[in-house]
């Protein structure tokens, strides 16, 4: 049995979202939850976020026990890609784009 959850639309670049799921994939999700807390990244925060919510679909909507999760599998998508304009010397301008993410976790028990 597993539980998910969703984040969409968040305005960190998933290059820098990828770095903190690194850290916790396959952990105990207690675990998991410690290390966000202790890492000094802007995407550790809607991670843990979402880590909490995962916890808690598994324990109301599926029965699981939630001292026995561990994070089987977390993965970022890139989102919509807002493009702003810098205006540059000599009448050109550059590109901006400031990107966003979708991630999605996945919670299971584990089998004793």
């Amino acid at each position: 049995m597993e539980a998910r959850a969703y984040l969409r639309g968040v305005r960190i670049a998933p290059r820098k979202v990828q770095i903190v799921l690194d850290l916790i994939r396959n952990k105990p999700a207690d675990v998991a939850l410690a290390i966000l807390e202790n890492t000094p990244k802007s995407a550790s925060e809607p991670v843990a976020k979402l880590l909490k919510s995962a916890m808690a679909n598994a324990e109301n909507n599926h029965s699981m026990n939630k001292n026995h999760l561990y994070v089987s599998e977390c993965f970022v998508t890139p989102g919509m890609v807002m493009k702003r304009i810098m205006p540059r010397a000599q009448g050109r301008a550059y590109r901006i784009n400031k990107r966003t993410s979708h991630i999605t976790m996945v919670v299971r028990e584990l089998e004793n």
